[in-house]
C-alpha cells in the first residue's frame, strides 16, 4: 500500500537526516583537531519499483540511502607555532609514522605534525608512534633506506685543523731583531705576534702563538709555537715549535714569495697532523700579493684569523626546511644535515581510512603508498615551526546543520500525515 510506502519513505528521510546531523557534529566538534579534515554525507535515491505500461508508468522511490562519507582533502591553514619538531605539510600527502596504536603495529599516516623527540632521540609523535624517514652520515650526506628518524643522539665529530688563515700588515719601518729567535723569549725576539685556536683528530685544543720576525728589508719570518704540554715529548708549561716559514715582500708592499714546513704531532693524536698557514698568494705565484700579508708603513697588526677544525659538538638545536631536511646546529659551531622527513602520497588520499588518533591506515581504494622526499614528485613542501588546522568552516557547518534539521523536520510530517490518513482509513470500517 502507497501509505505504507510513504512511511518507510519518510523514515529513510529521518535516518539520512540524523547521519548527516552526526557527520556536521563530528565535524564541528574537531573544528580544532590539528589536521582534521572535514566530511561530507553522500545520499542516493532508493527505488522501490518501476511501473511500466499506461497510463501512469514511472518509477517509485523508497527514499534516501547513505552512499557514502566523502572525506574532504582541502588545505587547513597553517598556524605558526614557534616549535621547530611542529611540523606541516602544505600540499599533497601525509607523515609517516611506525609503532604500536591500540595493539596493532603497523605503518600510519597522518596530516598532524604534532611532533616531539622522545628520551632515546627518536622523533614521535604525542603518541609515541615513530616519525619515518632518511637518515644521513656524519657528512650530512641522505641516505636511501627509510626508518626511523634519530636527531637528538647525534653528535658532530672532532674535525682536525689542517689549514690557519692569517691576514695582517707587517710594519714595513720596523726594525731588524739583531739577536736569532728564541722560543723561550718570543716577545723580545720578534716584531709582532697573532694568536689562533687550532684542533687535533680528538677535538682537543692547542692555542697557537704566531711570532713575527723581521729579518731584513723586505724580509720576514714566523714562527708557530703552543704549549708542549699537549705535544709528543713537549714539556708543560715550555713552548714548542710547531710550524716556521719565510716571506719575502717587494717594494710595493706586496707578498712576493713564501716558503714554510710544519712539525705538528699532538698527544694521542694523528702524528703529524698535517698543517698549513695560508698567508695569501704572492706575486711569485700569479697571485696578488694583498689578500694575506702585507708589509706597508702601519704599525703591524692582524686583522683576520680562522681555521678548519672543531672540537666534537653535541646537538644544540635543529631547523627543518620545506623539503624536510632536519639542519643541526651543534655546540662546537657546525652545522649539518642530520637526516629529512619522509612525505607518503597517494593516488586517492581521500580513500584512506580513519582509525581515530589522528591516523588513517591504506586501504585497496586509497592505493599504495608512495614514499619520497617532500616538494618533489608532487609531494607537498613542509613548514618547519608550523601546524596545519582543521579544514572544518565552521559557517558552512551550521547551514548543513540547519538545512538537516529542517529535513529532518519535513520528513516527520510525511510521516504524520501518512499516519493520519491510515486513521482516516481506519475509520471506514465503523
Amino acid at each position: 500500500m502507497s501509505l505504507l510506502t510513504a512511511l518507510n519513505t519518510g523514515t529513510s528521510g529521518l535516518q539520512a537526516n540524523s547521519l548527516e546531523l552526526s557527520v556536521v557534529g563530528d565535524n564541528i566538534a574537531n573544528a580544532n583537531t590539528i589536521g582534521f579534515k572535514a566530511g561530507r554525507a553522500a545520499f542516493e535515491d532508493a527505488l522501490l519499483q518501476s511501473m511500466i505500461g499506461a497510463p501512469g508508468s514511472g518509477q517509485m522511490g523508497l527514499g534516501t540511502n547513505l552512499q557514502a562519507i566523502q572525506k574532504i582533502v582541502t588545505q587547513g591553514a597553517l598556524t605558526s607555532t614557534g616549535l621547530a619538531t611542529d611540523l606541516a605539510i602544505e600540499g599533497n600527502g601525509s607523515f609517516v609514522l611506525r609503532g604500536n596504536h591500540n595493539g596493532v603495529q603497523g605503518q600510519f599516516y597522518t596530516r598532524a605534525g604534532q611532533f616531539t623527540v622522545d628520551r632515546d632521540g627518536f622523533m614521535t609523535n604525542l603518541e609515541g608512534l615513530r616519525v619515518q624517514g632518511f637518515s644521513s652520515d656524519v657528512r650530512g650526506n641522505i641516505q636511501a633506506a627509510l626508518g626511523d628518524l634519530k636527531v637528538s643522539a647525534t653528535g658532530s665529530p672532532a674535525v682536525p685543523s689542517n689549514n690557519v688563515t692569517l691576514k695582517a700588515n707587517l710594519d714595513s719601518s720596523a726594525t731588524v731583531k739583531g739577536a736569532a729567535f728564541d722560543p723561550a723569549d718570543p716577545n723580545n725576539t720578534s716584531n709582532h705576534s697573532s694568536s689562533v685556536q687550532i684542533y687535533d683528530t680528538l677535538g682537543n685544543a692547542h692555542t697557537v702563538e704566531v711570532y713575527w720576525r723581521k729579518t731584513g728589508a723586505g724580509a720576514w719570518e714566523f714562527h708557530a709555537l703552543t704549549d708542549g704540554a699537549g705535544i709528543t715529548g713537549g714539556t708543560p708549561g715550555t713552548a714548542s715549535e710547531i710550524a716556521s716559514g719565510t716571506m719575502t715582500f717587494d717594494a710595493e708592499g706586496r707578498l712576493s714569495g713564501q716558503s714554510q714546513t710544519s712539525n705538528f704531532n699532538p698527544i694521542d693524536s694523528v702524528n703529524p697532523q698535517p698543517l698549513t698557514f695560508n698567508l695569501g698568494s704572492d706575486t711569485g705565484a700569479g697571485g696578488t700579493g694583498l689578500d694575506g700579508l702585507t708589509q706597508f708603513a702601519k704599525v703591524s697588526a692582524t686583522t683576520f684569523t680562522s681555521q678548519d677544525g672543531s672540537a666534537y659538538g653535541t646537538l644544540a638545536s635543529i631547523q627543518i626546511n620545506s623539503k624536510g631536511q632536519i639542519a643541526g646546529a651543534f655546540t662546537n659551531g657546525t652545522s649539518r644535515i642530520i637526516g629529512e622527513v619522509a612525505v607518503a602520497m597517494f593516488s586517492a588520499p581521500d580513500q584512506l581510512q580513519n582509525i581515530g588518533s589522528n591516523l588513517a591506515v591504506e586501504t585497496t581504494f586509497s592505493g599504495q603508498a608512495t614514499i619520497g622526499e617532500a616538494a618533489s614528485g608532487g609531494r607537498g613542501a613542509i613548514t618547519g615551526g608550523a601546524l596545519e588546522q582543521s579544514n572544518v568552516d565552521l559557517a558552512n557547518e551550521f547551514v548543513r546543520m540547519i538545512a538537516a534539521q529542517r529535513g529532518f523536520q519535513a520528513n516527520s510530517k510525511t510521516i504524520s500525515t501518512a499516519d493520519q490518513l491510515l486513521q482516516e482509513l481506519m475509520t471506514l470500517k465503523r
